[in-house]
């Protein structure tokens, strides 16, 4: 089997690939056609896409463990950051649009709101791993401390998936299919401990 070769312009491809659905809320602003409510349809977009990276960040390393394609850890920071970049967007949107910076409202919104509480969580949780996303961070860090840190994407994913969860009313059908999704990546990883 001749393996896929690595080419900068693949990074290139998924960098601008990534940007499809800030993209694509951009011009349904644009055309008015983010529906009745806007601001439920961009916070929800916005989640949605967060939740998104985190699961295809997440997919890296068994992708290249079951492919043999190595050069895949290549894309894995670039794709973390992008989920880091939605969440701010998903953060932005709640506190801006949907709060208007009023501080104490948001304050009470996470203590009294379950599916706030965790999802504030998960976004301060994502900041040292979007900060320590450097190779320069990589070496003042050391290669241990900075995968203990790391790892918390494993938590962060699970807190992002209770999230969205405990913010359905109803239908539970999509946050079900991301919880079957992350606990098939995390069961590889209990199988697989050599894996990150």
């Amino acid at each position: 089997m001749q393996h896929m070769q690595y080419s900068p312009a693949i990074k290139g491809a998924l960098f601008f690939a990534c940007l499809i659905p800030l993209g694509r809320l951009v011009w349904f602003g644009l055309h008015n056609q983010l529906g009745t409510n806007p601001i439920e349809f961009i916070t929800h977009s916005t989640g949605t896409w967060t939740l998104n990276f985190l699961l295809i960040t997440l997919c890296i390393t068994p992708l290249r463990q079951l492919s043999g394609w190595s050069w895949l850890i290549k894309l894995r920071r670039m794709v973390g950051l992008y989920a880091f970049f939605y969440a701010c967007l998903h953060f932005i949107t709640y506190i801006w649009l949907d709060q208007f910076f009023d501080v104490a409202a948001i304050i009470k919104d996470v203590i009294k709101r379950p599916f706030i509480t965790v999802g504030f969580a998960a976004f301060i949780l994502l900041i040292p791993l979007a900060l320590t996303s450097t190779h320069a961070m990589l070496k003042k860090l050391g290669g241990k401390r900075w995968q203990s840190l790391h790892r918390l994407i494993y938590l962060i994913a699970i807190l992002g998936v209770l999230h969205f969860w405990w913010l359905v009313k109803k239908d539970i059908t999509e946050p079900l299919i991301y919880a079957v999704i992350l606990a098939s990546l995390l069961g590889y990883r209990v199988i697989n401990s050599n894996s990150r």
